[in-house]
């Protein structure tokens, strides 16, 4: 960090790849900064504490923050203890800082009534964000489906895009690996696994959404992720028709069909009106038994999503306490 003079008093100046920020000195005033260890002569980073309002939410940022238990257990946590671990961020233009580890932290302290919160400051490029944004987030107990795909791509795509730069002589010597090996070593998935999550990114929304509410299955999301956008929707048509979710079977048949351009919304209803294997003696219920509990708005596919997400509740509640 440089210091320089203008006419608007002293600025500082950070220099990145690439790119040059200046801002003015006063924008620390009243920023409280840990000191160094002086003693041990090591370049430790600072923490210093930031005004809220200057923090800019990571712009590819995967993983959702919600407004759920674990963000009630979060601001229990803050509100008892402060925030124990600062946040990571990164200087953008005007004075402001874009979050790469810390969303949830922020959001938590925001609805406590927090005007700052602990910092601390990297000066980092594009691709070395992503990846640090990438990694922070993964260690989290919880992760969707929809997060870990998108997390992957992005890290798939910036170590592509380092690869693909200009080699050194010693690089030459020395074979490297591929991006999708790099994130199964980093993250414990195998390639293949990897591969099939990123395959996801490639699903419509409303598919998406069903995986992640455990609606669909990995397996078969993967081979539907496969077809194109139209014949998503018209799966999705065709579920809806036949009040059934498909199996492995049926997906990899579907996505076959496809493959082959034979594949129609008919044929998709028809493979999905067919009775799986182990549902012969399945429990059902028919849409007037189920509507005296739901209002009449709901559809037989929001009933089903209901039913499902209270009886993993009431699992958890009964039978795992």
């Amino acid at each position: 960090m440089v210091k320089q003079q203008c006419l608007f008093g002293t600025l500082l100046s950070i220099k990145v790849p690439g790119r040059h920020f200046l801002f003015p000195e006063s924008w620390r005033k009243g920023v409280k900064m840990t000191e160094p260890n002086r003693q041990s002569g090591e370049n430790e980073e600072r923490i210093i504490e930031i005004e809220i309002e200057r923090l800019r939410p990571f712009k590819e940022h995967p993983f959702q923050v919600k407004d759920d238990k674990e963000m009630f257990l979060l601001q229990e946590s803050i509100e008892k203890y402060g925030i124990l671990n600062p946040l990571i961020v990164r200087p953008v233009s005007d004075g402001y800082y874009e979050i790469i580890s810390g969303h949830r932290r922020k959001h938590a302290a925001e609805k406590l009534g927090y005007r700052k919160v602990p910092v601390i400051i990297r000066v980092l490029s594009e691709d070395d964000s992503i990846l640090s944004m990438v990694d922070s987030n993964l260690h989290r107990e919880r992760i969707s489906y929809s997060e870990k795909a998108f997390a992957y791509k992005l890290k798939n795509d910036v170590l592509k895009r380092k690869s693909g730069r200009k080699k050194s002589q010693v690089d030459h010597k020395t074979p490297r690996k591929r991006a999708i090996e790099i994130i199964s070593e980093d993250c414990g998935d195998s390639p293949k696994q990897v591969q099939r999550y990123i395959s996801l990114t490639k699903l419509i929304p409303e598919m998406l959404q069903k995986l992640d509410d455990e609606i669909i299955s990995f397996c078969p999301a993967v081979e539907i992720a496969a077809l194109s956008e139209k014949e998503q929707k018209e799966l999705l048509v065709a579920m809806e028709y036949a009040q059934a979710i498909p199996s492995l079977s049926q997906a990899q048949r579907i996505r076959q069909m496809s493959k082959e351009k034979q594949l129609s919304l008919e044929k998709m209803e028809e493979i999905m009106c067919e009775v799986k294997k182990g549902e012969i003696t399945r429990v059902a219920f028919t849409n007037e038994q189920l509507h005296k509990y739901f209002p009449n708005s709901y559809t037989p596919a929001m009933m089903k999503r209901e039913i499902l997400a209270l009886l993993k509740l009431w699992k958890k509640e009964s039978w795992e306490s």
